[in-house]
């Protein structure tokens, strides 16, 4: 059975950093896309961050980018995401999501994804 469990989430003040940890556990991570999405309250979910298989190629969405940090270690099955200058724009639930791969590529397309986890909230005042 696979499983993503999302960590990290919290509430902070403007400007301050969170890290956020996704644990992958029942499928092995090399072999899939890692991507971050987040959905507000009355809003659709959106994509945030994506990482290839082997951690060399990344993209994010034009609102986190130079902001936001994604990162994996296969080895330890998981995936981060470092998020700096937190705005309260970005409160949301956030989610981890795995996309089976045969090619290194990225993946930004939300119904690519093939498993989710439950979300961690992050809350950002002003």
């Amino acid at each position: 059975q696979v499983r993503l469990v999302e960590s990290g989430g919290g509430l902070v003040q403007a400007g301050d950093s969170l890290r956020l940890s996704c644990a992958a556990s029942g499928l092995t991570l090399r072999d899939y896309a890692m991507g971050w999405f987040r959905q507000a309250p009355g809003k659709e979910r959106v994509f945030v961050a994506t990482v290839s298989m082997n951690g060399d190629r990344t993209l994010y969405g034009d609102s986190v980018k130079g902001r936001f940090t994604i990162s994996r270690d296969n080895a330890k099955n998981s995936v981060y995401l470092q998020m700096n200058s937190l705005k309260p724009e970005d409160t949301a639930v956030y989610y981890c999501a795995a996309a089976r791969r045969t090619l290194n590529t990225v993946v930004f397309v939300r119904n690519s994804y093939d498993y989710w986890g439950q979300g961690t909230q992050v809350t950002v005042s002003s």
